[in-house]
C-alpha cells in the first residue's frame, strides 16, 4: 500500500441466529463430551490490508449451553462450573490480528467465569462476501482454540477409582460465525 492509498475496515455484526460456539472436553479420561452455546453475538471490523485496524468482540450467553443431557447442562450452569447466575456472559475481545498463511491468528482477552486471560484464536476459514436472499451482505468465519478450564477458575472435578478424573482440563473450542455487513 502506498502513502496515498487508504483502506477502511468493513464492519459486521455477528448473527446470533446463525452462529454457534462448540466445545469438547474429555469425560472419564476416555471419551469426548461435546456441547455448544447457542447465542453468540458481537461485532467484527475487518480490513485485510490493515489488520491493525481490525477487531473482534464476541459475547456468548452462558445460559444457552447445551450438551444433550439436561442434568449435565444444569450442573455446567451451576456454581461448580460457569455459575451463570453471577457470570452470565463469556466474552472475547481481540488485541491483535496477524495473517498466518491462509488463516489469521487473533490474540485477545477471553473472559469466562469472571476471569480474564490472554488467549489466541485461529481463524481457519474466512469466506468471501455474498448476498443473502434479502439483500444483506454476509460472510462466514470459523475460529478454533484450546484453553485450560482451570485457568478460568473452573476447577470442579472428581477422582476416579482407577486413576484420572471425571472432567479433563483442556477444552477444545470451535466457533462458527455468520457475519452481516453493517451499512
Amino acid at each position: 500500500m502506498t502513502a496515498t492509498q487508504t483502506t477502511t475496515a468493513t464492519s459486521y455484526t455477528i448473527d446470533p441466529l446463525h452462529s454457534r460456539a462448540h466445545f469438547k472436553v474429555r469425560h472419564l479420561m476416555i471419551a469426548w463430551v461435546r456441547g455448544e452455546f447457542q447465542n453468540v453475538s458481537g461485532t467484527v471490523s475487518f480490513d485485510p490490508n490493515n489488520l491493525a485496524s481490525s477487531s473482534i468482540v464476541a459475547r456468548i450467553d452462558a445460559s444457552t449451553i447445551k450438551t444433550g443431557v439436561d442434568d449435565r447442562d444444569t450442573h455446567l450452569k451451576s456454581g461448580d462450573f460457569l455459575d451463570v447466575a453471577n457470570f452470565p456472559t463469556l466474552e472475547f475481545k481481540s488485541t491483535a490480528i496477524r495473517a498466518k498463511g491462509d488463516s489469521y491468528e487473533v490474540d485477545g482477552e477471553l473472559t469466562i467465569h469472571g476471569v480474564t486471560k490472554p488467549e489466541t484464536l485461529v481463524i481457519d476459514e474466512l469466506s468471501g462476501e455474498t448476498k443473502d436472499p434479502w439483500g444483506n451482505t454476509k460472510r462466514g468465519a470459523t475460529a478454533t482454540a484450546r484453553i485450560n478450564r482451570k485457568d478460568f477458575g473452573l476447577t470442579w472435578n472428581a477422582a476416579l477409582e482407577t486413576g484420572g478424573v471425571v472432567v479433563g482440563e483442556e477444552i477444545q473450542i470451535s466457533i462458527e460465525l455468520e457475519l452481516t455487513k453493517l451499512l
